[in-house]
Formats: C-alpha cells, sequence, structure tokens
C-alpha cells in the first residue's frame, strides 16, 4: 500500500469523497474564528482547506508522512505550516492548538491510540480532538462496491473492514485508549454522483492506498475480470455513491 503518489491521483481517487467530509467534521469539532488547528494526516490538503477558510492560512499547521502530499497542501494553502511527520511523532510541543483533527487517516496509523493520544498532547487542555473513518466495517464506505467485487474472487482480500475505527463504536474505543474525554460518536454522510462508471473506475488504477495495491497485484486478466464485474453492478448513468463515516470528537 503506498500514498506516496502524485497529489492528483489521491485527489481524483478519494479526494473527491474528502472534500466533502471537511465541513462536516470541521463542524463536528466546533472551529470558530480566533483558534489554531492542526490537521493530522492531511493528504493533498482537503481538510487543511476547509479550515485556512474558517481561519486564515496561520492559524492552520498540517502534518503528513507523504512527502507528495506535504509539497501538494502547501502549494495549495500558502502560509499553512505543514510539516512531514507521522501522527505517532507530532513536531510540535503541549498544548499548541485549541484543536486536532484527523479525516480518514487513524485506520492508517502504524499505532492508532499513540496517534490520538499525540493528538492530545498538542491539544491544550479542554481542547477538541475529532477524527472520522469510512464505515468499511459496516459496508457503507464510498469503496464497498469494489470491495464487495474483490471478495467475490478474493474472499480473503483485505477490504479494510478490519482496520482500525471503521466498525461502529470503534473509534469512540480508540479515543478512551488514548486518555481523552468526554468522547461522543457521530456519524457524516456523503453522496456523489459519477458520470459514468470508467469516470468512477479510472482513478482505481492509479495506485492509491489498499485497493490501488490491490489492483497492482493483479495480473491482466484478473483485473479485467475484476472490472467487467464492477461493471455488471452498474446499471444506470449516472449513479451515485452515498457513504457513511464514523466520527468521534472529545476533549483533551
Amino acid at each position: 500500500m503506498s500514498f506516496d503518489v502524485a497529489a492528483e491521483a489521491y485527489d481524483g481517487f478519494m479526494g473527491r469523497y474528502s472534500r466533502l467530509l471537511s465541513g462536516q467534521l470541521a463542524d463536528l469539532a466546533s472551529v470558530q474564528p480566533g483558534q489554531r488547528v492542526l490537521d493530522v494526516g492531511c493528504g493533498t490538503g482537503a481538510l487543511t482547506s476547509e479550515l485556512v477558510a474558517r481561519l486564515g492560512s496561520t492559524w492552520v499547521a498540517a502534518v503528513d508522512p507523504s512527502e507528495p502530499f506535504v509539497a501538494a497542501t502547501r502549494t495549495r494553502n500558502p502560509g499553512v505550516d505543514v510539516r512531514r511527520a507521522p501522527a505517532e511523532r507530532l513536531p510540535f510541543p503541549d498544548d499548541a492548538f485549541d484543536a486536532a483533527l484527523a479525516q480518514l487517516v487513524v485506520h492508517f496509523m502504524t499505532d492508532p491510540v499513540a496517534g490520538i493520544t499525540e493528538m492530545g498532547r498538542v491539544t491544550r487542555r479542554d481542547g477538541v480532538v475529532a477524527a472520522c473513518v469510512w464505515d468499511h466495517g459496516g459496508s457503507k464506505g464510498p469503496l464497498r462496491l469494489f470491495w464487495d467485487t474483490a471478495r467475490e474472487l478474493d474472499p480473503n482480500v483485505d477490504d479494510e473492514s478490519r482496520r482500525p475505527g471503521t466498525r461502529a463504536g470503534h473509534l469512540a474505543e480508540l479515543f478512551e485508549a488514548a486518555g481523552l474525554r468526554d468522547v461522543e460518536e457521530a456519524t457524516l454522510a456523503v453522496r456523489l454522483e459519477h458520470a459514468t462508471f470508467e469516470a468512477w473506475w479510472e482513478p482505481f488504477t492509479r495506485g492509491v492506498g489498499p485497493a490501488g495495491a490491490y489492483m497492482a497485484s493483479l495480473d491482466q486478466d484478473r483485473r479485467t475480470e475484476l472490472r467487467d464485474r464492477c461493471r455488471r453492478r452498474v446499471t444506470v448513468e449516472p449513479f451515485v455513491t452515498t457513504a457513511v463515516a464514523w466520527a468521534t470528537r472529545a476533549l483533551a
């Protein structure tokens, strides 16, 4: 699995969904002018841009372990303090922020409890820590058509359903294990229309994340079979993908 891909590849794949989540996560965290906020696992900057629109660039910081994503977020959000770092080792002092947010990243952290603990460390007392993760475990994530079809070919495929935070209640459990207070759960939902099957399918060929890695592992015949089976599931065009994300907020 890799996120060391061009920013545009991620934008076309998951960015098309994550942009629709950003405002909802910022609302959940009660982000408001005058706050200093950190975007953990910023990717190509969807949430970062939302925070800049609300707070101004000098009040926003962001981190991500992928160098291409860090470069893209810097370019797209001049004035934001963007650094390359994993969530488990945030390069900021204690109590540096009023809030720390992580959008669609907890399930990719090497150690989710450590990463969320770090988010709490850099957030001031009574500041907000918030995160969201797709409902891959409950089959309501945006990639369910792809993964449902992939399981027909390989029942043992890593379809992201067993990753941290992707099932009901688990993200809150991780927050509690990280020592955060007043943990609250919520669900966020997005709706995205795809003009054609090809517009939906092509981003899966870009090598992004677990789905891209799975595609890359297939020989040409198996890849064609997967595509054809997905195509048969799409009976009308355009078609809409609806997706749910588990979300949690708490106090540091």
